[in-house]
């Protein structure tokens, strides 16, 4: 699976952005999908994961109540909708997928990555 996330740019504190995923090669509707971010200096966490059909998230501490990912499989889509951005949400963000399961948020269990987007968010 190839992986084409777009939506970066950079905003103002308080503001939002929505992150896509365009995944090609194979259906991925039978995977878990993910976005992570790397800031410089910083080793890449984990934002949040989306089962297979959708029907549960899981939400890192830091963005949550902020950040909503949601999948579309009839198009091949992933997004994360951004909420009340701040300075500290700067990051190349990377969406990645793997046939395991939502729960393990490690980076290293994700099979495949994009190429990720650059977030910047001015104070």
């Amino acid at each position: 699976v190839q992986l084409q996330a777009s939506g970066g740019g950079l905003v103002q504190a308080g503001g939002s952005l929505r992150l896509s995923c365009a995944a090609s090669g194979r259906t991925f509707s039978s995977d878990t999908m993910g976005w992570f971010r790397q800031a410089p200096g910083k080793e890449r966490e984990f934002v949040a994961a989306i089962s297979w059909s959708g029907g549960t998230t899981n939400v890192a501490t830091s963005v949550k109540g902020r950040f909503t990912i949601a999948r579309d499989n009839t198009k091949n889509m992933v997004y994360l909708q951004m909420n009340s951005l701040k300075p500290e949400d700067t990051a190349v963000y990377y969406c990645a997928g793997k046939s395991g399961s939502w729960r393990d948020a490690r980076p290293e269990g994700y099979v495949y990555w994009g190429q990720g987007t650059q977030v910047t968010v001015s104070s």
